[in-house]
């Protein structure tokens, strides 16, 4: 008898998880329930990485020679020691990850927006990703310009 209750109540159970509804559309954190970083050591920065697709619209590559220009003009004089520069591929394409760490304040978002486009018109680029991340970071100096690692 516990039998042919079973099946038919599983087999019920199952197709009412099937007309479940769906879950609400993801929404914006308003910022007084953003959370919030606490540093053990070190301070609040922010991490962006720029997701650069080094073949233009065209199909044509954005040559080393072209990305190490836009490099020297654009990015060195803006992030000069505060970034960092990754290669890789997507499915088809190879990309630079360019991977900037500053004060998480509007002048230095600003200023990474204005690379984006600027990257965008010079090589032709219909979007750019980016990615920002709240970390928490710290430079140790070395004592007397000395290695500090053992």
């Amino acid at each position: 008898m516990l039998r042919k209750l079973a099946l038919p109540s599983g087999f019920a159970l199952l197709l009412a998880g099937c007309q479940a509804p769906s879950a609400p559309p993801l929404q914006q954190i308003p910022p007084h329930n953003a959370p919030v970083a606490v540093c053990g050591s070190g301070e609040i920065m922010m991490q962006t990485t720029l997701w650069l697709t080094m073949t233009r619209a065209d199909g044509a590559p954005v040559s080393a020679s072209a990305w190490q220009q836009f490099e020297a003009q654009e990015v060195a004089p803006q992030f000069a020691g505060r970034y960092t520069l990754y290669q890789g591929m997507a499915q088809h394409e190879t990309r630079q990850a360019l991977v900037i760490v500053h004060p998480p304040d509007r002048a230095s978002s600003e200023r990474i927006d204005t690379l984006r486009v600027l990257y965008q018109r010079r090589f032709a680029q219909p979007d750019v990703m980016r990615v920002d991340t709240l970390v928490c970071g710290s430079l140790r100096a070395s004592a007397q310009g000395q290695d500090s690692r053992a």
